[in-house]
């Protein structure tokens, strides 16, 4: 009789309700990307959009969770496919090789941003009202959207890595960034935070970065654990005050 009730209760849900988050295969030439679209129930007006680029082990629980979240806020979200199928790594050490390949070969990488943001496009975000943002390897990939000079309203990274080769052309950026970023991370140096804020100035960006005490990398994602003498580890202060930050940028880009 509950398990009835159930059903029946399913039943009188609108069928929206279920079919507002899809998977979406889209390609690069002849690589098959699997990227998860979803739309809000109620759009924000204007109908803006979020790019979600994952972590270094691609499209996890983590990114989806953010999804949700956004999603729930109105905005329509794009988790991008970086590394495509059959290429999707099995551990740290794959996950470590196929994000170094994307970070060393910036075109390519940036090339799978782009067309992840056609794939936001096409699920009905506003072309002219779009964030990307991104969690450590995502991060990177955030910020190679704002060198590339994406038409995007902004770009957030969180935890991200920061360091661009000295060789390469410091372009004037017209795109805004926030970076969020774990006071302790022992993963970028003092000498390649340095370098990146020497960066936005030579760019004349409208950046932001935010500190957050005792936060090492990985700061926002709850399966890090919670060792921070591994140098990654989640810390839910910083977490949720790095949350907030992200929505009063939104806000104000958007």
């Amino acid at each position: 009789m509950k398990t009835y009730a159930i059903f029946l209760a399913m039943l009188l849900v609108p069928i929206s309700s279920f079919a507002q988050s899809n998977n979406i295969k889209y390609f690069d030439d002849q690589q098959t990307l699997n990227g998860l679209g979803k739309k809000p129930l109620t759009a924000l007006k204007d109908k803006p959009g979020i790019l979600i680029l994952p972590a270094w082990k691609g499209i996890d629980s983590h990114a989806k969770d953010t999804a949700e979240k956004l999603s729930k806020l109105g905005y329509y979200t794009f988790i991008a496919d970086i590394y495509g199928e059959g290429h999707y790594p099995k551990s740290n050490a794959e996950a470590g090789e196929r994000a170094g390949f994307y970070k060393k070969n910036r075109d390519q990488y940036q090339q799978r941003i782009r067309l992840a943001l056609n794939q936001l496009i096409q699920l009905g975000a506003n072309p002219d009202k779009i964030v990307v943002m991104g969690y450590c390897f995502g991060g990177t990939g955030a910020l190679e959207a704002a060198r590339a000079q994406f038409p995007v309203k902004g770009v957030v990274s969180f935890h991200g890595g920061l360091g661009k080769d000295a060789s390469r052309e410091t372009k004037t950026l017209n795109t805004k960034i926030l970076v969020c970023h774990g006071a302790d991370d022992p993963y970028e140096s003092q000498e390649e935070v340095l370098a990146f804020q020497k960066e936005m100035r030579d760019a004349k960006a409208d950046w932001q970065m935010i500190y957050y005490a005792n936060a090492v990398h990985a700061f926002t994602d709850p399966d890090a654990g919670n060792d921070n003498s591994k140098g990654a580890a989640y810390n839910e202060k910083a977490e949720k005050r790095s949350w907030e930050h992200l929505l009063i940028f939104l806000k104000e880009v958007l």
